[in-house]
């Protein structure tokens, strides 16, 4: 089992940066790829990102592709989402989720965090 907790939202400008971060618990970090999803109000989930468990893989949703980048530190048991660019239709509460084994379209997630709200305004 692994518990995950994100943190890293906030309120920016559109054109602005942040970055997320989701520190998994345990010692099986490596074990696991590991997903970002974002909901935004009255919308459903959606796929952000996907990083395999020695990082060489990632996926992007075609939405992020160019101005996010998703990263992982097997020494810190963190995966991280770089967001650059960021634009109004950003907004959203991010999840970072794993699994032993995740791609799209594929059923969700094992674990889930609790979610960090990112708010962009234009």
């Amino acid at each position: 089992q692994v518990q995950l907790v994100e943190s890293g939202g906030g309120l920016v400008q559109a054109g602005g940066s942040l970055r997320l971060s989701c520190a998994a618990s345990g010692r099986t970090f490596s074990s696991y790829a590991m997903a970002w999803f974002r909901q935004a109000p009255g919308k459903e989930r959606e796929f952000v990102a996907l990083i395999g468990r020695s990082g060489g893989i990632t996926y992007y949703a075609d939405s992020v592709k160019g101005r996010f980048t998703i990263s992982r530190d097997s020494a810190k048991n963190t995966v991280y989402l770089q967001m650059n660019s960021l634009k109004p239709e950003d907004t959203a509460v991010y999840y970072c989720a794993a699994d032993s084994s995740i791609a799209v379209g594929a059923p969700s997630p094992k674990y889930w965090g609790q979610g960090t709200q990112v708010t962009v305004s234009s």
